[in-house]
């Protein structure tokens, strides 16, 4: 690859040097300083005028300082007079805020969006944003991969008898997901109602609060017997997922597996999950970040590597070939 430089961010350094290996390319040098007012700094270590540049910065838990380096990194390189830049962000952070949900609340996913165009990029490489209404908040091209097809070679590989299985959404807004694996498998689906609803206790006061709000699950499909998939692009808390594996189980279910695109997994939620018998695995990709801390805290947990896809999209990127390739074949 001709022209080309690619740099790293430090929020996933091993995601990073996987891609990297994959093309077998190194990273070009890059300094990431902090000042003492935790102010922070980019020195890039090498011309790039008139290079296509690949900026790799996936979101962490860090997420506002790994976002600040993004853009300074983005920004250096353009007013160095860099030909195009792609930031390669695996797990796009705060693309869970894609809308308002209060009346006064923030549409935060847009003000990342301005605030790359601002900083200078030119092009997105992302995966399994939350919302796909993400896309449009760009001016410039976006590229949202998919994790389906290397999680579909994961069930195949690991689980014979997975047509014998149920895919599972854990609730209506994931069904457009499940039913794009089932039918790339041939498997059966089910889904998950959540009905909440309101209990009255009237020996409180209206200021105690005068009532609590429940929820109810419903299975909507047959899971005596059979292992069942319960498929997100991210986990980051665990009830709900805990409450619907609990509830697969109930309904006889042989095996209950977790697969999600981002592992976050914030705060406890590993021992949560390591202590749930209805739980048999959770699997994840390496999108983001899961330090080796937590995961020797875990026996369930299953790491997907997805640096192949990222590579063979930059790569394709660089050389201007199609990356629809990408939507159907695990690399």
């Amino acid at each position: 690859m001709r022209n080309v430089k690619i740099f790293t961010g430090s929020s996933h350094p091993e995601l990073s040097a996987l891609i990297l290996d994959r093309l077998n390319l190194s990273a070009a040098p890059a300094v990431m300083k902090r000042f003492s007012n935790a102010e922070t700094a980019v020195e890039i270590g090498v011309s790039v005028r008139n290079e296509d540049v690949f900026i790799i910065q996936s979101g962490s838990a860090a997420v506002n300082d790994h976002l600040m380096e993004l853009l300074i990194m983005i920004n250096a390189c353009k007013i160095a007079s860099a030909r195009r830049i792609t930031a390669v962000l695996p797990y796009f952070p705060y693309n869970k805020q894609s809308k308002k949900k209060k009346a006064r609340g923030a549409i935060t996913a847009k003000l990342v969006a301005n605030m790359l165009a601002v900083a200078g990029v030119d092009h997105i490489i992302t995966m399994d944003l939350h919302s796909s209404q993400t896309q449009g908040f760009f001016k410039s091209p976006v590229d949202n991969l998919v994790s389906e097809p290397c999680i579909a070679r994961y069930m195949r590989d690991f689980h014979p008898n997975y047509q014998q299985g149920v895919v599972i959404s854990k609730n209506a807004g994931g069904a457009k997901r499940v039913t794009s694996l089932a039918d790339r498998l041939k498997m059966d689906f089910a889904l998950i109602h959540r009905e909440r609803y309101h209990i009255e206790q009237p020996q409180r006061s209206k200021r105690e609060g005068a009532g609590s709000v429940e929820t109810r699950l419903t299975l909507v499909g047959d899971v005596k017997g059979k292992e069942c998939f319960i498929i997100d692009d991210i986990i980051d808390g665990t009830h709900s997922f805990l409450d619907a594996s609990e509830h697969l189980k109930k309904c006889e279910a042989s095996k209950v597996y977790i697969l999600a695109t981002h592992g976050i997994l914030s705060g406890n939620a590993l021992k949560e999950i390591e202590d749930c018998a209805a739980v048999d695995q959770v699997i994840v990709t390496n999108s983001y970040p899961v330090p080796e801390s937590k995961r020797a805290l875990s026996t369930k947990l299953k790491v997907i590597d997805i640096s192949g896809v990222l590579a063979e999209a930059i790569r394709r990127t660089h050389n201007g070939e199609s990356i629809s390739y990408l939507f159907q074949v695990p690399v």
